[in-house]
């Protein structure tokens, strides 16, 4: 019995790269989403500072304030209800799972074809 198998290694890196670029920036806006339900709120500047980018195969969720940062880190400072210091590093650990469900779903749908 002889079977046949055609390779198309550089078609298939090519596809995974892309699923790859496809899943860092759903997966960043999806972080971001989630963090600004918890960012501190008493104006919306914080919030809407808030930015996801992309370039090849690294992805950043941030927030551009001068006091973005103590904010995220006193974690003594009081919130109003629902929202915390801290909110992107949570924001992060509680949603790895549904970024890994990112990342697999585009690879998969990539390498099917």
């Amino acid at each position: 019995m002889r079977i046949r198998v055609d390779w198309h290694g550089e078609e298939a890196i090519r596809r995974a790269r892309a699923a790859l670029e496809q899943a860092l920036a759903e997966s960043a806006e999806y972080v971001l989403e989630e963090a600004n339900r918890t960012v501190p709120l008493e104006e919306g500047t914080l919030m809407r500072s808030g930015a996801a980018t992309r370039e090849g195969l690294q992805a950043t969720v941030s927030y551009d304030t001068p006091y973005a940062r103590v904010q995220h880190e006193r974690t003594w400072y009081r919130h109003a209800p629902g929202r915390r210091a801290k909110w992107l590093e949570l924001t992060v650990r509680e949603q790895v799972d549904a970024v890994r469900r990112f990342f697999a779903r585009q690879l998969r749908q990539a390498l099917k074809r």
